[in-house]
């Protein structure tokens, strides 16, 4: 996995890359209470908004990490938003995408950074 400084894990699953947020995120958050996701086919540029999340704290954007095409979202967290504070590394995925160039990939944390990072 890799992690950004806003917050966000990538990981590489074959030539796509499943994006959500670390749980030092979902723990600032508080308790999600509402997300909107991309729709699929979407074309996204790095840093672009492309999902919306709510909780009772605060509202945030997730942010493009990469450039590409918004191929899967997980539709299952718009009924079920409280997934993201119990399970933000597994189930919880917002999306996945296929990058237009991998090598961005690079520049991204690693957990031992990240961990450095929030700590």
């Amino acid at each position: 996995m890799k992690y950004t400084e806003e917050h966000e894990w990538l990981l590489e699953e074959g030539e796509l890359i499943v994006v959500g947020i670390t749980a030092f995120a979902a723990e600032q958050l508080g308790d999600v209470v509402f997300l909107e996701l991309p729709d699929e086919g979407t074309e996204v540029s790095k840093d672009d908004e492309v999902v919306v999340i709510e909780s009772v704290k605060a509202a945030s954007d997730i942010l493009a990490p990469l450039d590409g095409e918004i191929v899967e979202v997980n539709d299952a967290l718009v009924a079920t938003p409280g997934k993201v504070n119990e399970d933000p590394t597994g189930e919880a995925w917002f999306f996945k995408m296929k990058p237009s160039d991998l090598s961005p990939m690079d520049d991204y944390m690693d957990e031992a950074a990240y961990k450095d990072f929030i700590g």
